[in-house]
């Protein structure tokens, strides 16, 4: 109308000329433009965060106008730490500024979709049956089962309503539990850190009906088992300020700039204030260009680097003159003062166990766990002693598990690290050496498989006669190959003399020149000894992802150690992986794993569980005589590598998932009726064979897990190693893999576990994912439920970069019909207790748990490795087999447990880490946060768990981290084993709590505790091992201290007592396919490397509509000019990369930047985005998984064995995968596959129909 009337001369106003006529005045109405004038307009603020593990857990403004978020900013109110460090802010990155754009995407999930067979089997089933019995009619006829599962990822979803879903959900795991057994029903959901009651709510609803919550750490390989192995903690870390404090920063496999952008500034402010800076990477990456020295080494030879240079370190800093800060620090707090015994083989001697004090006379005079303390020589009485510390005196005694330099009886002493000047002999001791294995892409020296070198030894008396004795100190020293005046022919003169592990040895086996090795060794160490430990290693998960990733880790290890740096501020080992620091840790337990109502949980590590049920196995190319030390002791090293994982599980080394082929439900029943306890019906139910272990035959049908959760997880495209194994064997669906098995191949097939000749297709009868967006895990659902992104819902995140706890803040409510993981796991639970009486009741369950850490039990199986299967012992729960515990199961009200605090916190308490205290005061306070339940029932008068804020209150309650009353409680637990006083650590937050509407308003700063071996103070970063130097708590190991020395029978066995460097192992994956599909291209054979990307956070954002347009707009593998030029490749050609795994294809990035023999493809591209069919498949390219294969590593396994016990996300086998080999060529034809299926369904007008009426 305003146009109409602007035309109409008689109501124009009369206007003046200007600019000298040049003028021109409108009176249009202007209101179109605010559209544009208020696009910065907003009606409200929120805080909130990203839960994407990226470590980096940083503090968004978001921005809502009219209902709608319409953008993100960096919050710039952090609270300042200490006055002399630069701010935290402002922290985040490009991708979290384009998370919005995900909200009211195309790719969001907006609805429950289902797939569309699936749900009409569902709803005929329905019309005539009851919900368990629909279920049951549809999984167990064949034909049906097989016409939804064989369709997985070629699309078919259909609408459907929350009740219909959850009823479908409800009545396969009823089904499943009443059928095979809760342990048949297993979740797998990463990172709890990023969204803790995100992560909770899955798995409080798994573990109250008994289901498996499956590990992550582990299975992502950002856990180093070298960490476990010599510290007894999981990657505890230093946080990023504390970078600012170092004096010398090595960036070892670690792209900062990219991957930890929020907190790179804390690296490149150290750099100004005056710190040296070396980047060892082999690609040019980003970081490298903010290096002093840019070290370019080949890709996974990273422990030969390491070795060369500790081997300067104990030239320069330990023999040619003695640093006194190095001795005191490693004499106090390693290991190396610790005696080993040296026993003969093969007409030579071999480092056995280090001698405990069980072995003397007398125990030495102790009565408890004398089997379990090890023994130095002390050099003020001259005598042999059992220094305070070692894990015999965490257990059955109280105030001598300290670091005090005392001996047991309280007399001081100095340990003698050598005994070169006290010495009987010098006995010749072998080493094992594998720098000479074959490798067609990797250089060896013809060095012998065993090293003789002289050592220092003392002979003493034991009980069972005289014994040749060496320290770890002289055997560590005599491993790195060094020269010490004994007349030892075997060792190097000189830094150019070509033997292990010098650095002229290692510029053959790594690339790297011979002089930068020396330098960066010699200024390490010198800055080292001149600040008292202030030289910082930041390590990245690259150097873990290679199969002997211990032998990289535990390399820069102990070049740490032997520079006195872990432990000290501004000094240490940064390890950033994923979002590992759980803060609130043991406040978050009791609400994740429904310890307030029934103990212990069902945990696996999923390593193993994929290696086994996803038959990866089945292909294995490694022999186990290909890892076995030319040293191992005399023992039965045969089998297969799945052998050595089952023996592992029997011996309560491992948890296994599922547990037995027997239902776990009706195990109590048939133990009551024999008038025996269950854990003596089970021990003798395996021992006579009646009972059998699930892991024995994976492929038998009892024995395959059922039904599947995946939530905060894009497992199929992102971590799932073996991609195309899942696909073709857990899945039962279309499939790339090329490979045969060891049938096919006629192989040698395991000696543990049964074979059948045809692997089964598809063990999975349900796969249930939540997501916000269509990713490729939920395209391989069969249902998929609609998620609250980070800005919908309510929950709290920490990071190992600082120290702050953030929430995550409903800014809008969940759009479309997307609801919170709280309120959907809750809706499920509520189903799952209408259903269940079908077919449940009130159930007792047997469940079987491994040896754990932390507790007691890990000093289960000293000495000696010895399996009840083959009649060595007696099967006893908890010591020589799992431990076995009755945990009963209220079906009918699963729900009214999930929503309530049980009862178990009121009588029980709470723990962590071997350290337990009484929690009633914080459940009263719950009751008064939360409310209490007021309906008649089992839970009336708990406390209430409703919402999502009150799940965040019982996490912040119980938590040390967050409740300074707790944290005061926890160190005077701790403070009793100890027997130091420690509270005054938390006595000055004592009043502290922190409530969810605190860390809203503003991040706050947690608590000390000693859940973590760091402070939170205002004198000192948080760095990992502080307490343990400065309060003299001992590490959880063996001896106490950083163990350096492996000495169980199996690490000795696969040469893994001392750091060695092992080259990369051979898959065997390329030759068996490399000419079985020719295109006419040219071919060449790279190394398959797949590093964190500037695009993505893992999969995530690598759909995003902004950071594609950043990137290329799809898949891309990046690979050296002289590489691309030999494949006739140019940039931003169509290849494709494939082997016996399977294939993907990508364009190809050709850069100088990376390494010949090398490709790159960064974890994790999505195969939903531009990616054309594969020319050797046939089917769409996969993803960057599709030519990886996991394989496990027998020393990963052990348990029962002080820090080698395992724990969840602890310890275990690690999804490794940069062994492997591809072939990459050009595609001469690109095939978008963008025809309809051949394959369609039987009847396409009903399909149609019922997608209309949805």
């Amino acid at each position: 109308m305003s146009h109409f009337l602007d035309r109409l001369t008689f109501f124009r106003r009369a206007s003046e000329p200007f600019s000298d006529g040049h003028g021109i005045t409108t009176s249009e109405d202007r209101r179109w433009e605010d559209g544009y004038r208020k696009r910065w307009q907003h009606d409200k603020i929120v805080r909130s965060t990203h839960g994407a593990n990226c470590t980096g857990s940083c503090s968004w403004k978001i921005y809502v106008k009219g209902g709608i978020v319409t953008w993100e900013t960096q919050q710039t109110d952090y609270p300042r730490t200490r006055p002399e460090l630069p701010n935290h802010e402002p922290r985040g990155c490009s991708r979290g500024a384009s998370y919005s754009w995900y909200l009211y995407s195309g790719n969001r999930v907006k609805y429950p979709l289902v797939r569309s067979r699936l749900l009409r089997l569902w709803r005929e089933a329905r019309v005539m049956r009851t919900p368990v019995a629909a279920w049951a009619s549809i999984v167990e006829d064949p034909k049906k089962r097989e016409a939804y599962t064989s369709k997985r990822g070629l699309g078919g979803f259909v609408r459907a309503h929350w009740d219909e879903v959850n009823e479908i959900i409800a009545a396969a795991n009823a089904y499943t539990v009443r059928k095979h057994g809760p342990d048949r029903i297993i979740g797998f959901s990463p990172i709890p850190a990023m969204s803790m009651v995100s992560y909770a709510a899955g798995s409080r609803y798994l573990s109250l009906i008994g289901g498996v919550c499956m590990s992550f750490y582990d299975w992502y390989c950002d856990l180093p088992p070298s960490s476990p192995q010599t510290w007894g903690e999981q990657t505890d870390v230093p946080e990023s300020a504390d970078w600012y404090n170092s004096g010398f920063l090595i960036l070892w496999g670690s792209n900062v700039p990219q991957t930890r952008t929020p907190d790179a500034h804390f690296y490149t402010e150290a750099r100004y204030r005056g710190a040296k800076s070396v980047v060892i990477c082999p690609d040019y990456s980003e970081a490298s260009k903010f290096a002093d020295l840019w070290i370019s080494v080949k890709q996974g030879t990273d422990a030969a680097l390491a070795m060369a240079m500790g081997h300067v370190i104990l030239r320069e800093f330990y023999l040619d003159r003695q640093a006194k800060y190095f001795e005191d620090y490693v004499r106090q707090y390693t290991d190396m003062p610790m005696l080993v015994k040296l026993v003969e083989q093969n007409g030579r001697l071999v480092p056995d166990r280090q001698l405990r004090a069980s072995d003397f006379p007398g125990d030495l005079g102790e009565k408890n766990n004398p089997e379990w303390k090890t023994v130095a020589f002390d050099e003020t009485s001259e005598s042999i002693v059992v220094p305070r510390g070692s894990v015999g005196f965490r257990w059955g005694e109280k105030g001598k598990w300290n670091l005090q330099e005392k001996d047991s009886d309280g007399r001081e002493t100095n340990l003698r690290l050598s005994l070169a000047m006290g010495k009987d002999e010098f006995a010749d001791v072998g080493f094992p050496y594998f720098g000479n294995r074959e490798h067609d892409h990797f250089a060896g020296t013809d060095h012998p498989d065993v090293l003789m070198r002289k050592v220092p030894a003392k002979r003493v008396k034991l009980k069972d006669g005289e014994a040749l004795v060496a320290t770890v100190f002289d055997l560590l020293v005599a491993n790195y190959g060094l020269e010490r005046g004994f007349g030892d022919a075997n060792v190097a003169k000189s830094y150019d003399y070509i033997a292990p592990y010098t650095p002229a040895w290692a510029e053959k086996i790594t690339g790297v020149p011979r002089d930068q090795i020396i330098t960066v060794a010699r200024e390490f160490a010198l800055n080292a000894e001149k600040t008292k430990g202030r030289s910082m290693v930041i390590i990245g998960a690259a150097m873990n992802h290679w199969y002997h990733s211990d032998m990289n880790y535990r390399g820069v290890i102990n070049m740490l150690v032997m520079c006195g740096c872990i432990g000290q501020s501004g000094g240490g080992w940064s390890h950033y992986v994923g979002q590992e620091k759980l803060r609130p840790q043991s406040g978050w337990l009791p609400l994740a794993f429904g310890l307030d109502w029934g103990r212990p949980p069902r945990q696996q590590n999923s390593t193993s569980f994929f290696y086994a049920h996803t038959d990866q196995w089945r292909y294995e190319t490694v022999g186990v005589e290909e890892i076995l030390s030319p040293t191992a002791p005399e023992g039965p090293w045969d089998g297969a590598l799945i052998d050595y994982n089952v023996r592992a599980e029997r011996m309560g080394w491992l948890p296994s998932a599922p547990q037995l082929k027997q239902n776990s439900l009706d195990l109590a029943k048939k133990a009551a009726a024999a008038g025996i306890e269950a854990k003596d019906f089970v021990a003798k139910g395996l021992k006579t064979g009646e009972l059998q272990m699930a892991c024995e035959d994976p492929d038998h049908p009892d024995n395959w897990p059922r039904n599947m959760f995946v939530w905060r997880s894009n497992i199929l495209g992102s971590s799932g190693k073996g991609h195309e194994y899942f696909l073709k064997h857990l899945l039962g669906t279309t499939h790339g893999v090329q490979g045969k098995d060891l049938g096919e191949a006629g192989t040698r097939k395991p000696k543990e576990v049964a074979w059948h000749d045809n692997g089964p297709r598809g063990k999975l009868d349900l796969l249930v994912t939540l997501d916000f967006r269509m990713s490729t895990t939920c395209v391989y659902s069969d249902i998929v439920l609609p998620t609250a992104t980070w800005y919908e819902k309510n929950d709290l995140n920490t990071s190992d970069m600082h120290p702050f706890i953030h929430p995550l803040s409903a800014a809008v409510d969940p759009v479309w019909e997307s609801k919170s993981d709280w309120e959907i796991y809750k809706g499920i639970a509520r189903k799952f207790s209408e259903v269940a009486p079908e077919v449940l009741g009130v159930e007792k369950d047997v469940v079987l748990t491994p040896i754990q850490h932390d507790s007691p039990n890990e000093i289960a199986q000293a000495i000696d490795v010895k399996e009840w299967k083959k009649g060595e012992v007696e099967p006893i729960p908890g010591k020589t087999m799992p431990a076995v515990v009755v945990v009963e199961r209220d079906y009918p009200n699963t729900y009214k447990r999930f929503t309530s605090l049980g009862p178990l916190m009121d009588k029980l308490g709470n723990a962590v880490k071997g350290m337990a205290w009484n929690t009633q005061h914080e459940v009263e306070l719950l009751k008064r946060l939360n409310g209490v339940v007021t309906d008649e029932g089992a839970t009336k008068g708990l406390a209430k768990i409703d919402s999502d804020i009150d799940a965040t209150e019982v996490i912040l309650s119980l938590a040390p981290e967050t409740n300074g009353e707790v944290a005061v409680k926890a160190w005077a637990a701790l403070s009793q084993t100890t027997g130091l006083d420690h509270t005054h650590l938390a006595i000055p937050k004592e009043d502290e709590k922190i409530r969810f509407r605190d860390v809203v308003a503003q991040p706050r700063k947690i608590i000390s505790a000693p859940t973590w071996s760091g402070l939170e103070s205002e004198k000192v970063c948080y760095n990992a091992g502080y307490t343990n130097v400065h309060e003299l708590i001992p590490w959880r190991t063996l001896s106490g201290r950083q163990q350096l020395y492996q000495d169980h029978l199996w690490m000795r066995a696969f040469g893994e007592a001392l750091c060695v460097y092992r080259p990369p192992v051979d898959l065997k994956a390329v030759k068996p396919v490399i000419d079985s599909k020719p295109n006419g291209e040219k071919q060449i054979v790279l190394n398959f490397i797949t590093p964190h990307q500037k695009w993505g956070i893992h999969s995530t954002y690598t759909d995003n509509l902004l950071m594609l347009t950043l990137s290329r707009g799809g898949p891309i593998v990046w690979i050296s000019e002289n590489d691309a030029a030999k494949a006739g490749i140019v940039d931003n050609d169509w290849i494709e990369a494939y082997n016996a795994n399977g294939a993907l294809t990508a364009r190809a990035v050709v850069s100088q930047r990376v390494k010949d023999g090398m490709c790159l493809m960064y974890h994790a591209q999505e195969k939903i985005v531009n990616v054309p069919g594969s020319e050797v498949t046939g089917q769409r390219g996969g993803i960057h998984n599709s030519v990886t294969r996991t394989v496990v590593k027998p020393t990963h396994m052990i348990g029962g064995y002080a820090q080698l016990a395992y724990g969840f996300n602890y310890y275990g086998t690690i999804g490794t995968n940069r062994d492997e080999f591809v072939i990459i060529r050009k595609m001469s034809k690109v095939d978008w596959l963008d025809t309809p299926n051949e394959d369609q369904p039987a009847n396409p007008e009903a399909v149609a129909k019922l997608e209309a009426a949805e």
